[in-house]
């Protein structure tokens, strides 16, 4: 068993200079550690947020430039390091919406793919297909770290309790979801959809979010939360950039999973 940590969700504005994001997130990561945080997790595609041809422009190999950067920090700060996510390269005009976990010593432990995206077309209101700049994930991603074993998700995935249900089987205690959930659908769904996925996989939720306007087009919801496997929300950033911080207690995990023994009773 883990011991106790703090856990640092970073809420982040990214929008379509690479170089000015990555200084921003370094920054919050280093104010995190400051602040005794022991995992720190990045919010999806803070390393480039805004047209889809700016976001397939910004993509890279793994490893690469980014990636190893992302190491470095990770070994500086002495912390285990989810960076959220960022576009990684796949052929074909397109790229993955790869999140990426480094432990203390800067080594790569997991790649976490996006494995649902979101294509929508309402005439006359919107249309968006992710998946003609992106390709999708096939696998789901859990992994033993100093804070526990991590399950990993990225944004769209939180709709996909199958996919929850999976990290679960797969032991997971704590799982990361870093996201850029809009501000439309935020406001009705976040807070319900990420209570739901630990209340029903008796698990921690680390949810860091976008906040605020990227494009003319495109905002973000914000609050960055982190729940208890009660599904009892422990912190939740507010507006603007900074941190959702929370300690992850192995005994109240132990605690939930004896005396609501669900995962155990399942048929």
């Amino acid at each position: 068993m883990f011991s106790p940590y703090l856990a640092a969700a970073v809420q982040l504005n990214s929008r379509e200079d690479c170089a000015a994001n990555l200084a921003a997130a370094t920054r919050w990561c280093e104010e995190a550690a400051r602040r005794g945080a022991s995992l720190v997790a990045l919010p999806e595609t803070f390393t480039c947020l805004g047209r889809p041809e700016a976001m397939l422009a910004a993509a890279e190999e793994i490893p690469g430039a980014t990636s190893e950067a992302l190491g470095r920090l990770a070994a500086r700060l002495g912390v285990t390091l989810l960076a959220g996510s960022l576009p990684e390269r796949a052929g074909e005009g397109r790229a993955y919406n790869t999140s990426l976990l480094f432990d203390p010593q800067g080594r790569l432990l997991a790649r976490y793919r996006k494995r649902h995206l979101f294509d929508v077309d309402l005439p006359g209101r919107v249309t968006h297909r992710e998946s003609q700049w992106f390709a999708a994930g096939d696998d789901v991603a859990t992994v033993d770290t100093p804070c526990g074993k991590l399950g990993l998700a990225i944004c769209y995935d939180l709709r996909f309790p199958e996919h929850f249900r999976r990290l679960a089987d797969a032991g997971a205690e704590v799982i990361a979801i870093p996201s850029a959930f809009t501000l439309a659908t935020g406001r009705d769904h976040w807070e319900v959809l990420l209570r739901a996925r630990a209340i029903e996989n008796q698990a921690f939720v680390i949810a860091p979010n976008q906040f605020g306007q990227h494009t003319p087009a495109l905002t973000s919801f914000g609050r960055s939360t982190i729940i208890d496997p009660w599904g009892t929300p422990l912190a939740i950033a507010a507006d603007g950039e900074g941190l959702a911080l929370a300690e992850i207690n192995p005994q109240r995990l132990a605690e939930i999973r004896g005396q609501l023994p669900a995962l155990r009773h399942r048929r």
